[in-house]
């Protein structure tokens, strides 16, 4: 039996399209089964890589789970757990058994990570524990690495507790900054590795079932 995964996403979905390469390619040999794309934005790309895949994917934005006017009056903390609320209902819904957060920017909050502990991975771009948390994604990361001036950066894949980019690390992936490098090159560097070590860190987690 395949681990059955339900991936988390907010953007492009090129991390989403490597699982599912991953998967297309190695057919029943493959330990895992995306049953499930959620994502917290309706204008997502990456919905549209889930439905050419023939995958279930819903859209789960403050505004399509509270409704536009609740939505605009509540909390960053409020829209937060119902999102999550939502997800988590989802997820049950189709049996997934882990969850994998492919550039989601939700931070996950409540119920979700009683039910999914130790069973929802996050991808986060840099050497944690520097640079995460709240406010720190994309290319505010990038941002932030270079004018402390490291010598190298990279990416993290990381259990998801209830701390922010603080839960256990999986593996990393590291990369040298160059001099000259802007936020749009350092990215560049990163994002293949981030491919790698997200479909690494699955199939870790796979492993433990």
């Amino acid at each position: 039996m395949r681990v059955k995964t339900a991936v988390l996403v907010s953007g492009g979905g090129t991390n989403l399209q490597a699982l599912i390469d991953y998967e297309k390619e190695h057919k029943e040999d493959c330990p895992y089964e995306i049953v499930l794309v959620i994502s917290d934005h309706k204008d997502a790309f990456a919905l549209e890589r889930a439905g050419k895949a023939g995958i279930p994917a819903t859209v789960r934005s403050p505004y399509a789970v509270m409704g536009k006017e609740v939505a605009q009056d509540s909390s960053r903390d409020e829209k937060r757990t119902a999102v999550s609320n939502a997800m988590l209902k989802d997820c049950k819904e189709k049996g997934v058994q882990v969850i994998v957060e492919a550039g989601c920017l939700t931070v996950l909050a409540g119920e979700i990570l009683n039910e999914y502990k130790d069973k929802i991975i996050n991808l986060h771009p840099a050497l944690l524990p520097k640079y995460g948390g709240v406010g720190m994604w994309g290319h505010h990361v990038h941002e932030a690495v270079l004018a402390n001036k490291e010598k190298e950066s990279g990416c993290t894949v990381h259990l998801v507790n209830e701390v922010c980019d603080g839960g256990e690390i999986l593996l990393q992936k590291k990369v040298p900054v160059m001099e000259g490098d802007t936020p749009e090159t350092l990215y560049a560097r990163i994002a293949p590795h981030e491919h790698e070590a997200l479909l690494e860190g699955l199939l870790l987690l796979c492993k433990r079932f």
